[in-house]
Formats: C-alpha cells, sequence, structure tokens
C-alpha cells in the first residue's frame, strides 16, 4: 500500500494513536510488506519515542502533540488499573488530607479511599471531585482553574496558587511515563506545574500506574523517582525492573 519508510511509519503512528495498539502481522497485511520490515519501522518509530513495541506490536508514547483521553483510559488495562488502585489506596496510613491527581487510576484511588473516618481530598480533576461529592466523611476542595478537555481537569496559575496554599498529608501522583533516567513526565505544561506543586505542599508522594508507564518519556518532567515513597504498580512490571526503581528510593508495590 504504502511506499516509503516515512509513510509507512506515519500510517502506524496514526493507528496507534486511534486504536491504541498496533499489531506485527496486521500492519504486514495493511500495508503489503513482510512483517520484518513492520518490525524494522517500529524500532525506528521506538528509537523516535513515538511507540514502545510490545511483543508482537507496539502501542503510543504520549508525547507534546499526543495525549490519550480520560475516556480512552478508562478502557484500557483496566483490571491492572483497579488491583493498582486499590493497592495504592492501602498506603493511606494515618493521612487526613490527601491530593489525588487527574486520571483514570488516581479516580480508581479516590474511589477506594475508605469512608469509615473523616478525610479531606483536595483534587484538580472533576471525575475526582463528582466521584467523591457524596461520599460519607470526605471532604472535597476542588481547585479552580482553566479545564482541559480530554482530561477534565483543572490547569494554569488560579490551580497551583490555590495548591501553594496548603500542606498535604499525602499526594497520589499519575504520569503519562516514569523512567529512571527522567523520572515522572507528562506532555503538558501546565499539568506539569499542577503536579509539581502538589508533590511539593505533600509530605508524602505515592505514584500509582500500570507496567505500561514504565520507561515511556513524555515532555515534561516534574519529579525525580527519589521524590517518591511509593510506587505502585502490578506485577506485569518485571521484579527486576521494580529492584532497579527501589535502588533510586522508593517502596515498589507489585500487585
Amino acid at each position: 500500500m504504502t511506499s516509503t519508510a516515512e509513510e509507512r511509519q506515519r500510517h502506524i503512528v496514526r493507528t496507534a494513536r486511534t486504536t491504541g495498539a498496533v499489531d506485527v502481522n496486521t500492519l504486514a497485511t495493511q500495508l503489503g510488506v513482510a512483517k520484518e520490515t513492520v518490525r524494522r519501522d517500529l524500532r525506528a518509530l521506538e528509537d523516535h519515542g513515538l511507540v514502545r513495541r510490545t511483543h508482537g506490536g507496539a502501542y503510543p508514547v504520549e508525547s507534546a502533540g499526543f495525549e490519550t483521553t480520560l475516556a480512552f483510559r478508562a478502557t484500557s488495562h483496566v483490571p491492572e488499573k483497579r488491583r493498582v488502585a486499590a493497592a495504592a489506596a492501602e498506603l493511606l496510613g494515618d493521612a487526613e488530607t490527601v491530593f489525588v491527581d487527574e486520571g483514570f487510576t488516581p479516580q480508581l484511588i479516590a474511589e477506594a479511599l475508605p469512608r469509615d473516618r473523616p478525610l479531606t481530598v483536595v483534587t484538580a480533576s472533576l471525575p475526582v471531585a463528582g466521584a467523591l461529592a457524596e461520599a460519607e466523611n470526605t471532604s472535597v476542595l476542588l481547585l479552580g482553574g482553566r479545564v482541559r478537555p480530554g482530561t477534565l481537569a483543572t490547569v494554569d496559575h488560579w490551580t497551583t496558587k490555590m495548591l501553594a496554599g496548603f500542606v498535604l498529608d499525602l499526594a497520589y501522583i499519575g504520569a503519562n511515563g516514569i523512567s529512571r533516567e527522567h523520572g515522572l513526565t507528562t506532555p503538558d505544561p501546565a499539568v506539569s506545574e499542577v503536579k509539581a506543586q502538589a508533590i511539593r505542599a505533600s509530605r508524602r508522594t505515592v505514584f500509582a500506574g500500570v507496567h505500561t508507564k514504565f520507561g515511556a518519556v513524555s515532555f515534561c518532567r516534574f519529579a525525580e523517582i527519589g521524590a517518591l515513597e511509593a510506587i505502585v504498580t502490578s506485577t506485569l512490571l518485571p521484579s527486576s525492573e521494580a529492584h532497579r526503581y527501589s535502588l533510586l528510593g522508593p517502596q515498589v508495590l507489585r500487585v
């Protein structure tokens, strides 16, 4: 179908971003080329930080020019996200004031928080605020600001200024990518500012995310691995890799 490597690779990235993943066999058929050609294209795209290769395919990396929506995230790796969220909620300890980040996994953490004791939840996420608004014993503080359409979360100086006025016990943070070299990253500078401010405002920080986040690098760095008390992910992250992260400071839980 497509002749040049550049055209093929553009098609691969577009397909990955539309569907969430691509498969070597299907791409070879669609493009009318050998599987090895597709694998070579995927290697090139991975080198450019556009996709992450998996066994038999690849999925898109979120970047300054591409970010999945909350609606899309609510359909991918859901059982894994639920396990991770439940384990993260158990790290609450005696925290009474908690920041819950934007994103689908943090939303699941919010829903898993205990309802049997007083808790104040600060969030920039409209869905998190909505999920907890009527929860027993939970007081919700929604940060004001400009609402980003894809994630339904507030950003910009109003949001960070409000956050700067708090001292919080714990922050549950998400990210588009986490790597040992580049720390926690996200595509949008405005989102990065909110996350960085939440970490500064909190005594403890817990990162929760599925295995596909690891090794991925996005545009804006907002924290180093050493800033985290704990990382919660699933057993799909190899234990050897989890150990490498733990050497940088945080406790790493695989569930």
